[in-house]
């Protein structure tokens, strides 16, 4: 019953998801084909929230909802970030999918996605298996 909480927050953002088209393999394919600014949008008001967000927990010193102190770290940039960002964004443009809204997909009744959440889940365990021999 505790977790309810975040169930209906990932209802909603999933609604939000399907409202602002971020979930449309069109509107994803016309971001790759630079034919459109929707997607770069939506993105880049989430990374303003997102820079927003971090610079109000470090300056205002915010706690999590159980208040336990939010640490944020900072993580040294490498190639592996290169070329695993390569490797997201190869897959995100052949799916039209990335991790977020493979949910509100499937829960849109686009049921061919669950082959892309298979596929997620696939490499996410061939990272965790080879990770000490990638790049990092």
């Amino acid at each position: 019953m505790k977790n309810l909480k975040f169930g209906i927050a990932g209802i909603l953002f999933g609604i939000i998801l399907v409202k602002a088209e971020v979930i449309s393999w069109f509107r994803i394919q016309e971001m790759f084909r630079l034919e459109s600014f929707h997607m770069y949008g939506v993105i880049g008001s989430a990374i303003f929230t997102a820079m927003l967000g971090v610079l109000l927990i470090r300056k205002m010193g915010w706690r999590s909802m159980s208040g336990e102190e939010i640490v944020v770290r900072k993580k040294p940039f490498t190639k592996g970030n290169v070329i695993g960002g390569l490797i997201f964004g190869l897959g995100w443009a052949i799916t039209g999918a990335c991790p977020g809204p493979i949910f509100a997909q499937i829960g849109s009744g686009f049921t061919v996605v669950f082959i892309t959440l298979l596929s997620a889940i696939a490499g996410t365990w061939a990272y965790g298996k080879w990770k000490d021999r990638l790049p990092h």
